[in-house]
């Protein structure tokens, strides 16, 4: 069963169309990025899964429930850290917590949960009032991780978060989906999503113009690639082959190393044509696009890339 299951979801304010006909699956288990520019319609999709909008057209299930006719089951199972939640300034940080357990009949040690996202007993008794915005944030994961929630809804759960912090979080996200819990994960810092993702979605414009793992994303963008090759003797020769070889679109000398720019798929092209100029390949890298990269390919101009799993779509419809 998908955890989420978004059919042809339209939602217009007005004279306003934030969703346009959004198709998005995410199955148990996964740990889904789902990114996009300000604007696309990231937050306008994370309220519909949690019922606080009503799609104008399309459906929704969440879990295996219709989000409009069973909002309350799913709420039960999912735990939900909103971007830009106000904690209560009169409440203690477990007091906070307290009331989520109450409210969710959940057995959980609050100490035990706090210590688990960096907040000390002594922080647990202040009033949160008090609190830095990075411990509001732990504070609010701490609440959506009450009762071992089977779908875990993080919107920018890095806010106000130093490294450390980011850190723990992402240490967190693995742990609760070693668990067995699904994870729907959106930021604008791609370097996080890039590290605990097994899919991403890129939203813009209310539809969804790209979901697949970030290494078929990259197989299906003209994002190029660079491999820095060391080699014993960097002789014209051996610079001329390389630039010869068809998909190379650049080629740097730094000392005794040639970097060199070219689609991911003639690498080992690359190695051949030095070993054949007479070259001794002594060590290699490769710099893989990032998704940051990848997102500026997918959201830039008109002429969108095509991940494999959207275009195996458009060819089953043909």
């Amino acid at each position: 069963m998908a955890a989420i299951e978004l059919d042809g979801v339209r939602k217009q304010f007005g004279g306003v169309t934030a969703l346009e006909g959004v198709d998005l699956t995410v199955e148990e288990g996964e740990i889904y990025g789902f990114l996009g520019p300000n604007g696309a319609g990231k937050s306008t999709t994370i309220n519909v899964l949690l019922d606080f909008v009503r799609p104008t057209n399309g459906t929704a299930r969440v879990l295996g429930h219709d989000v409009r006719e069973e909002s309350t089951a799913i709420r039960e199972r999912t735990g939900v850290l909103p971007e830009g939640y106000d904690v209560y300034d009169r409440l203690t940080g477990r007091e906070h917590l307290e009331f989520v357990i109450d409210s969710k009949d959940a057995y959980v040690d609050p100490a035990e949960l706090l210590d688990r996202v960096g907040l000390d007993p002594e922080d647990a008794q202040r009033k949160a009032g008090g609190y830095s915005k990075g411990m509001a944030q732990r504070l609010v994961l701490a609440m959506a991780l009450v009762g071992e929630p089977d779908l875990l809804i993080l919107d920018e759960p890095s806010s106000g978060l130093d490294p450390n912090g980011a850190r723990m979080m992402r240490e967190i996200v693995r742990e609760e989906n070693e668990r067995g819990a699904t994870v729907f994960f959106s930021s604008h810092i791609l370097g996080q999503v890039e590290s605990v993702c097994d899919r991403v979605g890129i939203i813009q414009d209310g539809q969804v113009i790209a979901e697949d793992s970030i290494e078929n994303l990259q197989e299906a963008t003209d994002v190029e690639t660079t491999l820095t090759v060391s080699v014993d003797q960097r002789t014209d020769a051996v610079v001329s082959a390389v630039r010869d070889v068809s998909g190379v679109t650049a080629v740097d000398e730094t000392g005794s190393e040639l970097v060199v720019t070219c689609s991911d798929d003639i690498k080992m092209d690359v190695l051949n044509a030095i070993e054949e100029a007479g070259g001794e390949v002594e060590d290699f890298d490769t710099h893989e696009p990032s998704l940051e990269e990848l997102f500026a390919a997918y959201t830039d101009g008109t002429d969108q890339p095509q991940s494999r799993a959207a275009t195996a779509g458009a060819e089953g419809d043909a």
